[in-house]
């Protein structure tokens, strides 16, 4: 995804087998659900990207890990960010979703994951998605970490070194 101007590029994670467990949370949103977390991610996180940490948008979790936080609709969110006036009936349910990210490089924010918190707001259910959120991170730290050793490889010619 592109950035606005001045704003932060959403880029979502791929596990090595292709797999793009983001995607897969938005592919089971309800409509009203994936409009509001397409106009929270674009005129919300990709406008403000690191500045919401500490707002009831943004949580730090410790070791790059984020959890941007969706409380509104869609309608809301334009409202309130894109100066349009609310439609004329409000959206017929509630917003409570999870996504976690990962700010990184020249401002580009990762999506890692997600969950709607209004499915099982427990604890348990709560810890297991940082977790996953976390091995996702994880694996993308790994998948970094090659594309670099490739591209130094790639500038040596794939030759060593020899003093």
């Amino acid at each position: 995804m592109t950035a606005p101007e001045g704003g932060w590029t959403l880029d979502v994670f791929a596990t090595d087998s292709g797999v793009e467990p983001f995607t897969s949370f938005l592919d089971e949103l309800s409509d009203a659900a994936a409009v509001a977390l397409d106009a929270a991610l674009n005129h919300v996180l990709a406008v403000r990207g690191i500045d919401l940490a500490n707002s009831e948008w943004l949580k730090p979790l410790g070791k790059g890990l984020h959890e941007f936080r969706v409380r509104h609709s869609a309608d809301e969110i334009m409202h309130m960010f894109a100066d349009e006036q609310p439609g004329v009936a409000p959206d017929p349910e509630s917003i409570l979703l999870r996504v976690f990210v990962h700010f990184h490089g020249r401002r580009v924010v990762l999506l890692l994951s997600g969950y709607d918190k209004q499915d099982d707001a427990s604890k348990k259910r709560q810890e297991k998605e940082i977790a996953f959120a976390r091995k996702c991170l994880s694996a993308w730290n790994q998948q970094e970490a090659r594309r670099r050793a490739q591209e130094r490889k790639g500038r040596s010619g794939g030759r060593a070194r020899h003093r």
